[in-house]
């Protein structure tokens, strides 16, 4: 018989040898399914009732809602005038960050995230947290701009990096969190609107602008936003905010907006510092501040 202590607030409390000896599987069997109501968390992985017990329709509802928003970028995307969209770039772009939003899809409310999430805070302990991830999240975006004052060469100017990386995160921003608040799916720390990862869909955003920009000229360059993008995504399930579906999805459109982006090219021909090359204007970002750095060489 599974031993359980009991919370003020009525949740059920697994902690030490007994969190990594009871696996989700079990979670679904005995004394549990009895306790109608009650929450059970494990070295502080919040699992609802509901959880315990798959809600098939609020499955298909994730689907349904991420697939739509998944085909009307596609869509978007491919209904293009030819003369603004080469065709080969039409569906290869799309084909990894749909392959990651699938698997996110399939992943979600499944016993396969919820056992990764226990044994995950059984590795660190239910106390671990770490503010990392506030921060990785942005360092594409000062590697970028970094790379451009030292002049390593570049796939477009300062002013349409700035701009497509903008446009990019207010896409990936829109889709993000109008999915956060239709699903409101729980955290592993019982909090609310845990899919998708916001924190993640930033940092694959501003990683995947890194890459455009640089992955003719500098592949070093190019690719480390996305292990800062990965580092992110890695310690939002380390510290208990987000479940493994979460990430990927986060993830998933974080890179097909920014392919979006770049393949469209909004506002291409808008750009007031091109012809003036004694201008330098960028955003900076720290720990409280955001801003813009601007600076002219007479």
């Amino acid at each position: 018989m599974l031993r359980n202590k009991f919370s003020e607030s009525g949740e059920v409390i697994l902690f030490g040898n007994e969190a990594k000896n009871v696996g989700i599987a079990e979670l679904r069997r005995g004394f549990l399914t009895k306790l109608t109501g009650k929450r059970t968390s494990i070295n502080g992985v919040v699992i609802s009732q509901q959880a315990l017990s798959i809600n098939s329709l609020t499955l298909m509802r994730t689907i349904i809602l991420s697939f739509a928003f998944f085909l009307f970028l596609i869509t978007s995307l491919i209904a293009q005038p030819t003369d603004s969209i080469p065709s080969h770039l039409s569906y290869k772009k799309a084909i990894v960050p749909a392959a990651i939003m699938g698997i996110g899809l399939v992943l979600n409310n499944s016993r396969f995230e919820q056992n990764l999430q226990v044994d995950l805070r059984n590795k660190v302990g239910n106390t671990f947290v770490s503010p990392i991830d506030d921060y990785t999240q942005y360092a594409p975006i000062a590697t970028m701009y970094l790379a451009d004052l030292a002049g390593i060469k570049s796939k477009n100017h300062w002013f349409d990096q700035t701009k497509y990386l903008l446009i990019s995160n207010i896409i990936s921003s829109a889709i993000t969190h109008s999915l956060k608040n239709i699903i409101a799916k729980t955290r592993p720390n019982g909090e609310l609107h845990s899919f998708p990862s916001g924190h993640t869909a930033l940092a694959f955003t501003n990683a995947a602008v890194l890459y455009q920009e640089f992955h003719q000229t500098s592949p070093l360059i190019a690719y480390s936003g996305y292990a800062f993008a990965v580092s992110t995504g890695s310690f939002r399930m380390l510290n208990n905010k987000h479940w493994f579906s979460d990430v990927l999805m986060g993830a998933g459109i974080g890179i097909l907006a920014t392919e979006l982006v770049y393949t469209i090219e909004p506002l291409k021909n808008f750009n007031p510092f091109k012809k003036s090359e004694n201008i330098s204007f960028f955003p900076t970002i720290n720990e409280s501040n955001y801003g813009f750095y601007f600076s002219y060489n007479f």
